[in-house]
């Protein structure tokens, strides 16, 4: 879900591999041009109001002139296209490194921000999941912004944040799971149930939620310590929890003879809704548009790789899953009996 954001949604990251150097930058062809290059970089030298905004150095300047350079000679020799620092060559706009992401990225923001709406409009105010969902739309919210920003210029500083937001919106969306599928948000009736019941939920509550603050301090304390970014751990704790989060949602989509989990807390067991296909699909399309990352390619044009595309694909993703979690909402399950 950086959409769903396992997607980004809810898959943002998930299969996010960095290389520091690659074939292309390791050429001498591409180091005797660097080197040239920033030999001719000066104190004075000043570059376009665009670059100097996103923060680009006259040597990074050399690096995309001399990347595009021998791209150009590639493609008319009829040579594959070299990754350069483990990217693929963009033409950069308005200082953006890899605008098609950043437009991509903008996407996926406007539609959770749409989705935080129709939570606000549509869920009562009394519907014991809506604080979750709505907390759960803003983190996704800040994740594609640091998306955005990462795309429009890859510095350790925005790579770290843009990992770090996309983790923090895949371990909410596992905790508001979690929080639904078990049903230990404080619930309205418990006045009324048993003590030893509302205690108990309680606890299992607090446990769970003290658990995942635990594991995110954990996670990000580990990987801004290290020397280097641990790309690997950070793809394996991202993949885990988008992997659980998306299990919890199919077993919730399955007929009722094979589901073990209690959909609603008023209502049978096997009571199953008519719209529960929808959560199988989105882990299905979820996953799908995940798999883009497995067919890397050059850009097409130098703007629209596979990354691009399945930034593209996550943005529908994430209206069909807001349109869900309203849908569930407003079942009668939820709804206590009437005596």
């Amino acid at each position: 879900m950086r959409g769903s954001l396992v997607w980004r949604t809810g898959v943002l990251a998930l299969l996010a591999t960095v290389a520091v150097a690659s074939s292309g930058d390791r050429s001498s062809d591409f180091q005797n041009c660097l080197s040239k290059c920033v030999g001719r970089c000066h104190p004075w030298t000043v570059l376009s109001l665009d670059l100097r905004l996103t923060r680009w150095t006259c040597g990074d300047d050399c690096k995309y002139t001399c990347m595009h350079m021998l791209t150009d000679n590639a493609v008319r020799d009829g040579k594959p296209i070299q990754q350069y620092y483990g990217k693929w060559p963009f033409w950069r706009f308005l200082g953006m490194q890899e605008p098609a992401s950043v437009a991509f990225s903008l996407w996926n923001m406007w539609f959770h921000l749409q989705g935080a709406r129709q939570i606000s409009r549509r869920i009562p105010a009394t519907h014991p999941m809506k604080p979750y969902y709505l907390t759960w739309a803003y983190v996704s919210i800040n994740a594609w912004i640091w998306s955005a920003v990462f795309h429009t210029r890859d510095l350790p500083r925005t790579e770290k944040l843009d990992y770090f937001s996309a983790a923090l919106a895949i371990m909410y969306a596992l905790y508001f799971t979690v929080t639904r599928m078990l049903h230990m948000y404080p619930r309205a009736t418990d006045s009324s149930a048993p003590k030893s019941t509302a205690k108990s939920r309680s606890a299992m509550c607090i446990a769970w939620s003290m658990l995942c603050i635990a594991a995110y301090i954990a996670h990000v304390t580990y990987l801004s310590i290290l020397p280097r970014f641990d790309y690997t751990y950070n793809m394996a704790f991202n993949l885990a929890l988008g992997l659980a989060h998306n299990l919890l949602w199919l077993l919730y989509s399955l007929p009722r003879s094979v589901s073990l989990l209690r959909r609603f807390p008023h209502a049978p067991k096997t009571y199953r809704p008519s719209y529960a296909y929808k959560a199988g699909l989105f882990v299905a399309l979820t996953t799908a548009a995940t798999a883009l990352e497995l067919f890397d390619f050059p850009p097409v044009g130098r703007v629209l790789d596979a990354h691009a595309l399945w930034h593209l694909s996550t943005a529908p993703i994430a209206k069909l899953w807001y349109n869900f979690l309203v849908e569930d909402a407003l079942d009668e399950g939820w709804r206590a009996p009437q005596h």
